[in-house]
């Protein structure tokens, strides 16, 4: 009985041991579950989280941070804004999202490119051709005007030679910017003449004052160079003309220089240029972005003066400058030409024309005071030879009195008013009755 009893509490506590493991077993298993549980309710918390935030910065580069983009490709003043989560930088997500802004980037701008080649080029062959109709239409002005001498059909023909000379100027300078040549080809010609037929293209020419200041009349351009110098030089004078008053002239001037070179000042009496307006036209007729300058950069529409210039200084080595304002708080604008650039003319073969402004006479001389004259007391060996002023004769031989000359600065009279009246009574006699003699013949 005894050893049935002790049995039965070995089973019991062995079931009850069980039991006790299988309760910690059981709580563990829940606690188990129940973690297990949260961590999923957490991680699909947060991966609802990571794709929202990544819909918003989706949605986000799509509505504001790519049209931005665009408008700061054209200019960068423009700004972009950033991602809306700034944890997103450095991320897979943030990478994605620079990698669509870089390749929308290059795609734009190599449309734009494509589109802009496209549009020079229509620029560039409707202005060439163009030019070739204006050019034959010039030689037909000129040849009517050397076949007819009528005053009123010459009158006639110089305003339709101005109003062409106008419109070749148009279409030059957009070939020019546009990639193409000048369309003309000059012998080696005189600077004068080159400064007067770029004034004689604008309208409003007769405000521009010419002043040249060379030390020679042989000073000319070598054939290669002429026609761009003169492109240059009239737009220089055109902006000029546009940027001041119609009462208001315009200096230019042909200056030299101690290095060789020569150059083209124009100054004007304008509104001026911002700094801003400065450093852009000096960016655009520095020739450095010519060949990346798109046209829709030009304005609406485009300005192609500053661009043609550029251009031309590219090509051409000579230099243009607008960085300083006029001595009339307006624009000076330097146009250098090399001394490579620069020939001597043959005046005899190539008068320079009639219309071109001759060389300023050069400055008077300061007149050297004449050598004192000696008394003979200093051939005799005196030590300090006497001095006496100098008397020059007067024109007619006249002596003054006693023999001596007369003196140089004449001597003051008094005024005589009686004379003065008599002379002037004995001019009006004389003039009516020449006036009545002539009224007598006409009536006869």
């Amino acid at each position: 009985m005894t050893a049935i009893n002790e049995a039965a509490t070995v089973v019991l506590g062995a079931t009850t041991t069980v039991g006790a493991f299988a309760t910690v077993f059981l709580a563990r298993s829940r606690a188990a579950l129940a973690a297990r549980a949260k961590a999923q309710a957490a991680r699909a918390t947060s991966a609802e989280d990571r794709e929202r935030v990544f819909a918003d910065e989706l949605r986000h580069l799509g509505t504001a941070r790519l049209p931005a983009y665009a408008q700061h490709l054209v200019s960068s003043h423009h700004p972009v804004p950033g991602p809306l989560s700034a944890h997103l930088a450095g991320t897979e997500n943030g990478q994605l999202f620079e990698a669509v802004l870089r390749q929308f980037s290059d795609t734009v701008l190599t449309q734009r490119r494509r589109i802009d080649n496209a549009a020079w080029a229509a620029v560039r062959g409707t202005s060439t051709q163009t030019q070739s109709v204006a050019n034959r239409m010039q030689d037909l002005i000129d040849e009517l005007q050397r076949k007819h001498d009528n005053p009123e059909l010459l009158d006639t023909f110089i305003g339709i030679d101005e109003l062409n000379e106008q419109i070749l100027r148009q279409l030059q300078k957009a070939a020019i910017a546009s990639g193409s040549w000048p369309g003309h080809v000059r012998e080696d010609t005189q600077l004068p003449d080159i400064v007067t037929g770029a004034r004689s293209r604008l309208h409003g020419y007769a405000r521009i004052k010419v002043n040249n200041h060379l030390r020679a009349a042989n000073v000319g351009v070598v054939g290669r160079a002429a026609e761009p110098i003169a492109v240059a030089c009239a737009e220089l004078m055109a902006n000029a003309l546009e940027n001041s008053s119609d009462d208001l002239p315009v200096d230019v001037t042909l200056m030299p220089t101690d290095n060789g070179s020569v150059s083209i000042v124009i100054n004007d009496a304008g509104t001026g240029m911002t700094a801003d307006e400065r450093a852009r036209g000096m960016s655009l007729m520095s020739g450095e972005k010519s060949q990346v300058l798109l046209l829709s950069e030009l304005g609406d529409p485009p300005a192609y003066g500053f661009v043609a210039i550029g251009r031309l200084v590219a090509d051409y080595g000579f230099q243009v400058s607008i960085d300083l304002p006029s001595p009339y708080n307006g624009v000076q604008a330097v146009l250098s030409i090399p001394a490579n650039l620069l020939v001597t003319i043959d005046v005899a073969k190539q008068p320079v024309s009639a219309m071109a402004p001759l060389p300023a006479p050069p400055p008077p001389r300061s007149q050297k005071r004449a050598a004192p004259e000696t008394s003979p007391a200093a051939a005799d060996g005196s030590d300090l030879p006497q001095r006496h002023p100098r008397r020059l004769t007067e024109p007619s031989g006249r002596r003054g009195p006693q023999g001596s000359e007369a003196p140089l600065t004449p001597q003051a009279e008094s005024p005589d008013p009686e004379g003065a009246r008599e002379l002037w009574s004995d001019f009006e006699h004389g003039f009516n009755a020449a006036t009545t003699d002539s009224d007598t013949e006409d009536a006869t």
